[in-house]
C-alpha cells in the first residue's frame, strides 16, 4: 500500500444499503502503528504545541487545533527519514499515532487555559500549586476519553457521510498525500519563521505598535473622547493566521458582535453618563469619567458573558436528539456485553476500541480520583467537606456527559466547539448549587473553578477525539490505540501547559495590577472570574447585563447567525477580532482567485499551510519572549533591544509606531496572498 494512495470514493458520502466502508489500510493488513518513532514524535510535538496553544489562548481567547500542523510535520519527518537518515518511511498508522499523542496539546490548552488562570485573577494562587493545576486537565482529559468512547460508532460509522468533519478531512488528506507532505512541511516551516520574526520585532522589540488604534490618531481624539467609539486591530501574524483558517463567515459574525459592543453599546453607556452623575456600580467611577476600554470591561463585557451562557443553553437544546441517540447506542453496547454477546464489531481490528468494562472502570476510577481531589485538595477543613465533594463530583460527571456529544457534534459539523460557553454555563450552574449548600468566598470560588476546569478539558477532549476517531476510521487505524495514545499524551501536555500558565502569570499576569500594568488579555479566565465574583463573592452578579446578552444571542440565532460566535465577538476586545477578518478576507480572495476550481483550491490549501505556520510561529515566539522577559526581570539583564531607544530612528518609531504597525500588517497579508497565489493546480 503506497502512502500516497487516495481515499475511497465513498469516504465522504453516505454508504449504499448493505455496503461497508473499506479504509485505506485494510483491517487484516500488518502495518507498523505504535512504534518508538511515533511515540517520541508525539511526545515532542505535544510539549511544543502545548506551549504554543497556551500562549495563543491567553492572548487571543481562541484555542488552536494542533492536528493539522502536527500531521504535516509527521509526514515531513517521514520524508526526512527516507532522504537523509536512510530509514524507512513512516506508515500512515504511525502518523495517526503521532497525531493521537501530539494533538493532546490543543486539548489541554483549550481546557486548562480557559479556566486555571482565573486562580491568579481571583488572588487564589496562595491556595494552589503546580500539582493542583496539573491534575485538573489531566483528570478532565482522561474523563473525556472514557465519556466519548461509547459514542464512537454513532458519530463515525452510523453517521458516515452525513457529517462533514472538515478538520478531520483536511488532516486525513495531508496524511494520505505523503509525497506532498515534505513540500508542505517546508511551507509551514518558512511561514512559521517569518511569523516568529514578525511578532518578535513588533511587540518584543517595539518595532511598531502591538495594536493599531484610532484613539492614537490626533485628529480623531475629540471624537474618541466624546463618543467613546474606538477601532483597534492587533498586528500579530498569529491572529491573522487564525482568521484565515476560521473563514470569512465566522470571522464576520465575531466582528459583528464586536462592532455592536464597541460602536453601539460603549457609546450608549457613554451617552447615558452625561445624565448620570454618580457611579452605577459600587467602587466604579462615574460613567462620564470612564474611558472607552473601562466602559467595555465594566458594563459591556458582562453582556457578552450572558450571550455566551445563552448560546450554550441553545446548543444543549439543539443537540438533545443527538444526546438521546448516542446514549441509546452506548447502553445498547452495555446490554450486549451483559448478555454475553460481546461488543458489536469488536472482533475487527479497525473497529476495536476500549472494551466497555474498561470504559466503565475508567469513568469510575476518574470519578473516585475527582472526589478525593475535591475532598482533600480544596475542602479540607470544611465541616461539610464530604457532602460538598460528592455533589461537586456528580455535577462534574453529569455536565460532562450532557455536553460531550454537543462538543463532538459541533466539531464534526464546523470544526468549532463552544467550549467557552459550555464552561461558563458549568460555572454558573455549579456556583448556584454549591452556594445553596453554603459554600462561598475563596473556598467556593476555587471549588467551582476546579469543576469548570475538569469539565472544560473533558469537553475539549471530546471535540478532538471525535476528529481522531474519524481519521482512524477513514485510514484504518485501531481506535483502541488512538484512545491509549490520548491517555498517554495528556500527561506531557498537562505538565507543559501548567508550566507555561505559571510562567505567564509571573511575567505578564492576567489582570491589571501594580506588578502587571499591561497583562495578557486572558479573556475566558477573566470571564470565569467575573462570574464567580458575582455568584459566590460579595459584589453581586450583574444579572441584568447577563440577561441583555442572552437576548442578543437568542436574536442572532433566530436570524440564522451563530449566537455563540456573535456573543464571543461581543465579549472579546475588538483588537483581537478585527485582524481575524483581514486573515479571513485573504482566504476568501484566494478561494475566488480563479475560475479553475482546482487551481483556486490549490492556492487556498497553500494559504492554509502558511496560516498554520503563522499561528505556530507567532505563538512559539510569544512563549520565547516571555522566557526572555522573565530572565531579564530575574537577572536584571537586557536581552531584547528596545528599538524606540535608538536615537532618531527610535523617536520616529515611537511617534509613528501606530501607522507603521498597520502598514506592515497589511503588507504581511498581501505577502501571504501573493505567495499562495503562486501555487499551481498540479503542484
Amino acid at each position: 500500500m503506497a502512502d500516497d494512495e487516495r481515499l475511497p470514493d465513498n469516504a465522504f458520502t453516505p454508504l449504499e444499503p448493505g455496503a461497508r466502508y473499506q479504509p485505506v489500510v485494510a483491517a487484516g493488513a500488518v502495518v507498523p502503528e505504535i512504534t518508538g518513532r511515533s511515540i517520541a514524535q508525539g511526545f515532542f510535538w505535544s510539549v511544543i504545541f502545548s506551549a504554543a496553544a497556551t500562549y495563543i489562548a491567553l492572548k487571543l481567547g481562541q484555542g488552536i487545533e494542533s492536528a493539522i500542523p502536527i500531521s504535516i510535520l509527521a509526514v515531513g519527518f517521514s520524508v526526512f527519514a527516507v532522504k537523509f537518515l536512510q530509514r524507512r518511511a513512516s506508515s500512515l498508522l504511525e502518523n495517526v499515532n503521532v497525531l493521537a499523542i501530539g494533538a493532546t496539546s490543543g486539548i489541554i490548552a483549550g481546557g486548562s487555559v480557559f479556566t486555571m488562570p482565573a486562580i491568579y485573577i481571583l488572588g487564589l494562587e496562595h491556595r494552589s500549586s503546580f500539582f493542583q493545576i496539573f491534575l485538573v486537565p489531566l483528570l478532565g482529559a482522561m474523563l473525556g476519553v472514557f465519556i466519548l468512547s461509547p459514542f464512537r460508532r454513532y458519530f463515525v460509522r452510523d453517521l458516515h457521510g452525513q457529517l462533514p468533519f472538515p478538520e478531520a478531512r483536511a488532516t486525513t488528506e495531508i496524511l494520505v498525500a505523503g509525497k506532498r507532505g515534505g513540500k508542505s512541511a517546508i511551507v509551514l516551516s518558512y511561514s512559521a519563521v517569518a511569523a516568529a520574526i514578525f511578532d518578535f520585532v513588533g511587540p518584543s522589540m517595539k518595532g511598531w505598535a502591538d495594536n493599531f488604534s484610532t484613539a492614537a490618531i490626533g485628529v480623531l481624539s475629540g471624537f474618541t473622547e466624546r463618543i467613546k467609539a474606538v477601532f483597534t486591530m492587533n498586528t500579530s501574524a498569529a491572529v491573522m493566521g487564525l482568521g484565515y483558517i476560521m473563514g470569512i463567515r465566522y470571522a464576520s459574525i465575531i466582528m459583528a458582535g464586536s462592532m455592536v459592543s464597541f460602536f453601539v453599546l460603549v457609546p450608549v453607556f457613554a451617552y447615558l453618563g452625561r445624565f448620570i452623575p454618580g457611579a452605577i456600580t459600587a467602587g466604579a467611577p462615574p460613567l462620564a469619567q470612564m474611558a472607552a476600554g473601562d466602559i467595555f470591561a465594566q458594563y459591556v463585557r458582562p453582556i457578552g458573558i450572558g450571550g455566551i451562557f445563552a448560546a450554550g443553553i441553545l446548543s444543549i437544546l439543539k443537540m438533545s436528539p443527538v444526546i438521546v441517540q448516542a446514549t441509546r447506542q452506548a447502553f445498547g453496547e452495555l446490554r450486549r456485553l451483559l448478555q454475553g454477546k460481546g461488543a458489536d464489531g469488536g472482533d475487527v481490528r479497525t473497529d476495536r476500541s476500549l472494551p466497555m468494562w474498561a470504559v466503565l472502570l475508567g469513568i469510575a476510577g476518574i470519578a473516585v480520583a475527582v472526589l478525593l481531589y475535591f475532598r482533600f485538595s480544596v475542602m479540607a477543613g470544611n465541616p461539610r467537606a464530604t457532602s460538598i465533594a460528592v455533589v461537586a463530583t456528580v455535577l462534574t460527571l453529569v455536565i460532562t456527559f450532557l455536553f460531550a456529544s454537543v462538543s463532538a457534534w459541533a466539531i464534526a459539523m464546523i470544526s468549532i466547539t463552544p467550549v467557552s460557553g459550555m464552561t461558563l454555563t458549568t460555572l454558573i450552574v455549579t456556583a448556584v448549587v454549591l452556594a445553596e449548600m453554603g459554600l462561598s468566598g475563596a473556598d467556593g470560588m476555587l471549588q467551582v473553578l476546579l469543576i469548570g476546569g475538569v469539565v472544560c478539558t473533558a469537553l475539549s477532549m471530546s471535540g478532538s477525539l471525535v476528529t481522531q476517531y474519524k481519521i482512524a476510521y477513514w485510514l484504518g487505524a485501531t481506535p483502541r490505540r488512538v484512545e491509549l495514545g490520548n491517555l498517554v499524551g495528556v500527561v506531557a501536555a498537562s505538565a507543559a501547559t501548567t508550566a507555561v500558565i505559571i510562567l505567564m502569570a509571573k511575567v505578564y499576569g492576567f489582570a491589571p495590577g501594580p506588578l502587571h500594568p499591561h497583562p495578557l488579555p486572558a479573556p475566558q479566565p477573566n470571564a470565569m472570574a467575573a462570574v464567580l465574583r458575582g455568584v459566590m463573592g460579595s459584589a453581586g452578579a450583574p444579572w441584568l447585563l447577563y440577561g441583555l446578552g442572552a437576548v442578543f444571542a437568542v436574536a442572532a440565532q433566530m436570524c440564522g447567525v451563530s449566537g455563540l460566535a456573535f456573543a464571543l465577538g461581543m465579549y472579546l476586545p475588538m483588537e483581537l477580532n478585527s485582524p481575524l477578518v483581514l486573515g479571513a478576507s485573504v482566504a476568501w480572495l484566494l478561494q475566488h482567485s480563479s475560475r479553475d476550481a482546482a487551481l483556486a483550491k490549490a492556492r487556498h490549501d497553500k494559504g492554509t499551510l502558511i496560516a498554520s505556520g503563522f499561528i505556530a510561529g507567532g505563538a512559539l515566539v510569544g512563549v520565547l519572549a516571555a522566557l526572555l522577559k522573565f530572565a531579564e526581570d530575574s537577572w536584571h539583564l537586557t536581552l531584547v533591544p528596545d528599538l524606540t531607544t535608538l536615537g532618531g530612528v527610535g523617536a520616529w518609531l515611537a511617534a509613528w509606531g501606530n501607522w507603521v504597525g498597520l502598514a506592515v500588517f497589511v503588507l504581511l497579508a498581501a505577502g501571504m496572498y501573493v505567495d499562495a497565489r503562486r501555487e499551481t493546480a498540479g503542484s
